[in-house]
């Protein structure tokens, strides 16, 4: 039997990262960037304005307060999108809205809030040559303006290759005018259930069958993480429909299989295994998700093909799938950081290990006075997956401890949504 660590180490020994693709900016999420990426322009391109209000001379401020406005008068207007050819001289100013170029001459712009503009708002609206404005606080240069290039410098590396692209990252692509980006592409997972016994949800339930979880709780933990599952549908306990059905998958960068790998007569996935591939470990040293096979398949164009064969338990599925499967999608997807944050909490309830195993206990972790508190989702059965649909994090319960008190120090993997972007 061997150690998480080990097995984890040989998933992803073999596994790499995968070739890139060109795709529309909006369809990169999640991916890593694959190209280096310059700015033809400053960002901003132009001085703007970072407040609606009014374009002014800082000389023709000085002074000004409550008691003391400085009057001026209004020459014009400008929105964001637009330019003006009028330039704003001693005693003028310019209405400005925000994100407008800031014209010529200005070099402060004055917010609405700090002038009496609600007295003259006929005058501006009907751009009468006589319009002014009263100014009520003197503000320094450069104040409320975004100058050119803040943001942005024309010619710098604006992200290198190798960073994953979060919601900032495409904007700030995007602000540079950039479409398209190079990514390293999504992996695709072929996903296959075993068994006699198992149904497809479309299909009446009938005495000794149970409906197909598996095939659909690790599809979604694929897309979740950024892969494309394929879904192989469900293959009987003989060695004919399961060959059928995997040769299916042997386009794919992955296979995942759930089901028959413990030690039943039925347990055909292995066997498969040793005739058409090969085995590199069998059995893993934690609870759940001892049976756990993997190996590689001979696929498309005499590539190697990967081989995850998934314990049927629908819990044992989830959990191995998140120790595995999880960290070598993210390695082919040429992401850095494969391994799930991590807390340290105060148990509430009491864990047995009695057979000296890698317990993932599925817990609720809540913040209370300063630290973190995990309890137990409810019964922790390998086949009980509302423990899985009502845990935010896994316990981990080394191999060496016996037993856990309430009370006791737990490190917890945290399973939200924190791992999709580090």
């Amino acid at each position: 039997m061997i150690s998480v660590e080990a097995a984890l180490d040989k998933v992803l020994g073999f596994v790499d990262i995968l070739e890139d693709e060109e795709k529309p900016l909006l369809e990169c999420l999640g991916q890593v960037l694959a190209e280096d990426v310059y700015a033809p322009f400053d960002v901003p391109p132009q001085d703007n304005s970072a407040m609606d209000g009014y374009a002014v001379q800082v000389g023709s401020i000085k002074g000004a307060s409550d008691e003391s406005p400085r009057v001026l008068r209004v020459i014009g207007e400008v929105a964001a999108g637009y330019v003006t050819d009028l330039e704003v001289k001693p005693g003028m100013a310019i209405r400005i809205m925000t994100g407008a170029p800031v014209p010529k001459g200005a070099d402060v712009v004055v917010p609405f809030e700090l002038t009496d503009e609600v007295n003259h708002k006929d005058a501006l609206a009907s751009c009468s040559v006589t319009a002014e404005i009263g100014i009520y606080q003197e503000l320094p240069e450069g104040l409320n303006i975004r100058h050119s290039g803040e943001d942005i410098a024309r010619g710098v590396l604006v992200m290198k290759t190798g960073r994953l692209l979060r919601p900032a990252e495409l904007g700030v692509l995007a602000s540079v005018g950039r479409g398209k980006v190079k990514v390293i592409r999504r992996p695709m997972i072929a996903i296959l259930a075993t068994g006699d016994e198992v149904l497809d949800v479309n299909q009446p339930l009938s005495p000794g069958k149970i409906y197909n979880s598996n095939t659909y709780s690790l599809a979604a933990q694929v897309l979740s993480y950024g892969g494309i599952p394929k879904l192989l549908g469900i293959a009987r306990d003989n060695i004919e429909d399961l060959s059928t059905s995997l040769r299916r998958g042997l386009d794919c960068d992955m296979l995942i299989t759930s089901g028959g790998v413990s030690l039943g007569d039925y347990d055909v996935v292995k066997e498969f295994l040793a005739a058409e591939g090969e085995i590199s470990f069998w059995t893993v040293c934690m609870k759940p998700g001892k049976p756990l096979a993997f190996g590689v398949f001979d696929g498309d164009n005499g590539r190697k093909i990967p081989h995850l064969g998934l314990p049927g338990n629908p819990v044992s599925s989830m959990i191995t799938f998140e120790v595995f499967a999880r960290p070598a999608i993210f390695k082919m997807m040429g992401r850095k950081n494969l391994v799930r944050a991590t807390v340290k909490a105060v148990m509430e309830d009491p864990v047995k290990n009695s057979d000296g195993r890698r317990i993932f206990a599925r817990v609720v972790v809540n913040r209370r006075e300063g630290e973190y508190i995990a309890h137990l989702t409810g019964p922790q059965g390998s086949g009980i997956l509302t423990s899985m649909s009502g845990a935010d994090g896994l316990a981990v319960i080394p191999e060496a401890t016996t037993d856990v008190k309430p009370g006791d120090i737990v490190e917890v993997m945290m399973l939200d949504q924190d791992g999709a972007w580090n």
